[in-house]
């Protein structure tokens, strides 16, 4: 594991890393979370009857904006022009909603940051479309689950994490 502190100056002040002399690879990565809820809101949300509209479809179309613009919400992250982003919603008993980014690049860095934003904004949305019904829901294991390419290779989470 590399000790040094890539994003600090020998002043110990906040930097970009350079990643000019970096070779373009394919990169990816996968990231996932959750919102738990009420039993009624998840109703609500698989059967489309919420009062804002069809929840998933919006934060689908929002994560997919977020992992886009990260480098404008993460300081010193590198724009990154995106080969694709893919959201998944999976619908949990007794009352959760599981979301998974999987997020891809042919460029001199990965692809983490995009995949946990999309991730959360995902989550976000999901609560923003539901509060009125239920300000309770809670988000819950936002993790990077893999990663691949670059010059630190592939890495993939613990099947017991």
């Amino acid at each position: 594991m590399n000790e040094q502190f890539t994003h600090l100056n020998a002043a110990g002040e906040a930097r970009m890393v350079d990643v000019g002399d970096k070779r373009a690879t394919t990169r990816s990565a996968l990231a996932a979370g959750r919102i738990v809820m009420q039993p009624q809101t998840l109703a609500a949300i698989r059967s489309q009857q919420a009062a804002k509209g069809d929840v998933l479809a919006v934060a689908r179309i929002a994560a997919i904006m977020a992992a886009k613009r990260t480098a404008e919400l993460i300081p010193l992250c590198h724009p990154l022009p995106l080969t694709k982003v893919e959201i998944e919603f999976e619908l949990q008993a007794p009352a959760a909603v599981e979301c998974r980014a999987r997020v891809a690049t042919l460029a001199p860095t990965g692809v983490e940051m995009e995949a946990l934003t999309a991730v959360q904004v995902a989550l976000l949305t999901i609560y923003d479309m539901c509060k009125a019904q239920d300000r309770a829901m809670s988000f819950q294991d936002v993790r990077l689950l893999s990663k691949t390419g670059g010059a630190s290779g592939d890495w993939h989470r613990p099947a017991a994490d």
